[in-house]
């Protein structure tokens, strides 16, 4: 499948983009959507390479799988279901059948009720044992943590509700220093877990629990769940009227459009969150519509299949110079590992090449600090996604944002240009010569020609958000679909899952550790005999 984009590459490989990047190149590799813009002109990808990466989406009928999925099928085929996310958002548009029903009558109730509820959160109508509620504690993992945490934080400027903090490690460390100093009879505490059943969730749930009785809070009154399992929320003592379902064509990581965003949408409120949903709608829309040339999620993710799949660079860094998303490059190492980290295609045979990249990040300028320096030097070649905004959410400090922006570009320039020996000897004229001026000037040479993307965009608002969040989802639904793989399924996370309960008991003491490993046998005997 990649064999003539690997031949044309090994041919221009060598050739410097900043020989090719005047204006002509600057305005035909970038696209627009709304408030988003796409610059991926500092790549090595050229008209032949675009128009080979195009093609690639038209042999594997992208656009007949993009309709299904939007159209209700069950595109996720190793588990029957389709994939509905974007019903969530689909605040203007017409009908989405699942089995012949139309889904958007329960859709549009449920985002009313949690308006509902969390309006009356927010206006302190809905109270604690204590009061008003002035901190809520969401406890969940993985879609159900990162999610609403990324966003949470993201949208940071317009948080003006109680209080909110994220629960999701099984180790008690996180669930016991989250809950100090907070008081159980002002606390709202939101069980985040489809089947209720979700090992690490119910433990912190229900350590949650015991803290709020011993506490004197109101466990019937201050817990909420987002589930679907309404006979466990009922054990559990949840009132159904505090129940926010959500059905299975609405996978973990692409959740936070419905009741998984919950503590997003009390914490920013009703009117803010469905202009998030109005960002996220406008992406899907344009996706839906947009020529491949002009196509945002697309062109994302040809990109990344140039970069990946053709170049074979195992690893993709993204860098928000936006520290409101710093927990950005978490929430997408789940979002596409997740989704794109496969072995075999949707016929269950070996891929014969590799899946998903490894992706990363931190925010700048903090990480220009910590590993920016391999990345500029090292023997890897590691692409970059930069994202940044035109200004930030203080006009007062609009300087210190210019500061920021202008090291974000730079980081950009200095990755495509990098510094030349010879450069590196002018720069140390009269300070070294001869066999010292050769040394010193090799250690700050810079390879250069390094590959980068920058989505630029006015400010980081509701919509704004929406736009990103969605768009990274479509480029995972497009890499899938032209890599043949089910990008919606995660079997990988059931083994571990599977050992981690027939190991309980051997940690406990209750049962010998002679049908495991030696390796496993030994750590668990140093773990007991330590205290465990």
């Amino acid at each position: 499948m990649f064999a003539d984009l690997r031949k044309h590459y090994a041919a221009i490989k060598d050739r410097r983009i900043e020989a090719t990047l005047d204006a002509d190149r600057a305005a035909a590799f970038a696209a627009q959507a709304g408030d988003l813009r796409l610059d991926f002109a500092k790549t090595q990808i050229d008209d032949r390479a675009l128009s080979q990466l195009i093609d690639l989406l038209e042999r594997t009928g992208v656009a007949d799988k993009r309709e299904a999925m939007f159209s209700g099928a069950a595109i996720n085929d190793t588990e029957g279901r389709a994939v509905l996310h974007t019903a969530l958002r689909n605040l203007d548009g017409g009908a989405v059948t699942v089995d012949g029903q139309d889904i958007m009558t329960e859709v549009r109730a449920t985002l009313d009720r949690m308006a509902d509820f969390a309006t009356s959160m927010r206006d302190g109508s809905y109270a604690g044992q204590g009061g008003a509620i002035t901190d809520v504690v969401n406890i969940g993992i993985g879609g159900s943590d990162l999610g609403p945490k990324m966003g949470t934080l993201a949208l940071a400027p317009y948080h003006d509700g109680p209080r909110c903090h994220f629960v999701s490690n099984v180790d008690p460390a996180d669930i016991a220093q989250t809950l100090r100093g907070l008081d159980p009879t002002t606390t709202l505490v939101i069980v985040a877990s489809k089947t209720f059943t979700t090992i690490e969730t119910m433990t912190n749930a229900r350590t949650a629990k015991a803290w709020m009785s011993e506490g004197g809070g109101d466990v019937g009154r201050q817990f909420v769940a987002l589930s679907t399992a309404a006979d466990k929320t009922a054990d559990f003592g949840i009132d159904p009227a505090r129940v926010f379902g959500f059905a299975d064509w609405v996978g973990g990581r692409y959740s936070m459009w419905g009741p998984i965003g919950l503590s997003l949408m009390i914490a920013i409120g009703p009117d803010a969150f469905r202009a998030f949903l109005r960002g996220g709608q406008a992406m899907d829309l344009h996706f839906r519509s947009a020529p491949w040339r002009e196509n945002l999620p697309a062109l994302l993710a040809l990109v990344g299949l140039w970069h990946n799949q053709v170049c074979d660079h195992a690893t993709r860094a993204v860098l928000p110079y936006d520290n409101n998303l710093s927990r950005l490059p978490a929430y997408l190492q789940q979002l596409e590992m997740e989704s794109n980290g496969k072995g075999v295609s949707l016929d269950g045979v070996p891929l014969p090449f590799n899946s998903g990249p490894v992706v990363w990040g931190e925010p700048g300028t903090n990480g220009q600090h910590a590993f920016y320096q391999l990345i500029h030097q090292g023997t890897r070649v590691v692409p970059c996604e930069f994202l940044v905004a035109a200004r930030g959410h203080d006009d007062t400090l609009h300087h210190q944002h210019r500061l920021l922006a202008a090291n974000c570009l730079a980081q950009s320039e200095a990755l495509m240009k990098g510094r030349t020996l010879e450069e590196a000897k002018k720069k140390l004229a009269g300070k070294f010569d001869g066999a010292a001026l050769d040394r010193q000037a090799a250690h700050r040479v810079f390879p250069g020609n390094r590959p980068s993307i920058t989505l630029t965009y006015p400010q980081l608002t509701p919509e704004v958000l929406g736009m990103l969040v969605a768009l990274y989802e479509h480029r995972v639904f497009v890499e899938g679909v032209v890599l043949g793989i089910n990008s919606y399924d995660q079997w990988g996370v059931e083994l571990g899952k599977e050992l981690a309960t027939s190991l309980q008991p051997v940690v406990k003491g209750e049962k010998p550790a002679t049908d495991k490993d030696g390796s496993t046998a030994a750590l668990v005997g140093f773990l007991q005999g330590h205290g465990l």
